[in-house]
């Protein structure tokens, strides 16, 4: 699918377009109804296309930049199309994608993590702390980790719904991974009670930080 136009991946998106998924997803506000799985099938045909890539972020659709986020060259961003492409990011899984396959990958990551989670807009605040989760867990050196939640505990509590879900993975991943910060973390989670009551399925488990991070801690030490 080397020389695939816009019409013709337009045309095969609207082929794999299920109603029922559609349904589905509109109750997590992803105005989309392609399958997941099919959707990446088509990005490993396309392979890598930035062009085209571009050319399917544009056309605002949600499975059409979805599929964008994965055939793209996360590197060939500047920072400021990024700054862009979030704020165009309407959907909540177009916003997690961009965010993961794309930013995270991208030279500018730092330096968008700190102006994001400063901004006043709480999605793109959003992008910001989910950056900023991923030094927590994977290249700490440098973040002020009490600093980190000593926000999270002034803030959290009366965040809007993204930001909040990503200041408290940021909290209770700053539990999990570092111990001296641990026992504060947990207290956080208690006193604030952020997703206390989140009806979690068997088998898995509660985004509640003082039961994530207590479960994971001991996944860790049952290795």
């Amino acid at each position: 699918m080397a020389e695939a136009t816009v019409a013709d991946v337009m045309a095969e998106l609207a082929t794999l377009e299920d109603p029922k998924a559609r349904a589905v997803n509109e109750k997590h506000g992803d105005d989309h109804g392609v399958n997941l799985s099919r959707l990446r099938a088509l990005a490993k045909r396309l392979k890598t296309r930035q062009d085209l890539a571009c050319q399917l972020w544009e056309t605002d659709d949600t499975a059409a930049r979805l599929l964008a986020t994965l055939i793209c060259r996360p590197k060939a961003f500047e920072r400021d199309e990024l700054d862009v492409m979030v704020r165009q990011a309407r959907t909540p899984k177009v916003h997690d994608w961009l965010v993961n396959y794309v930013v995270k990958k991208n030279p500018r990551a730092e330096e968008l993590r700190l102006a994001w989670s400063a901004d006043p807009d709480p999605v793109v605040a959003s992008a910001g702390w989910a950056l900023t989760i991923e030094r927590v867990a994977k290249k700490p050196e440098g973040l002020d980790l009490a600093g980190l939640l000593d926000v999270i505990e002034a803030e959290m509590k009366d965040a809007p719904d993204r930001l909040q879900w990503r200041m408290n993975h940021c909290l209770a991943q700053i539990g999990i991974e570092h111990a001296e910060h641990r026992a504060r973390a947990i207290d956080i989670g208690e006193r604030l009670e952020v997703l206390a009551d989140y009806p979690t399925p068997p088998n898995c488990t509660s985004p509640f930080a003082p039961i994530w991070i207590t479960e994971m801690v001991r996944r860790q030490h049952d290795k």
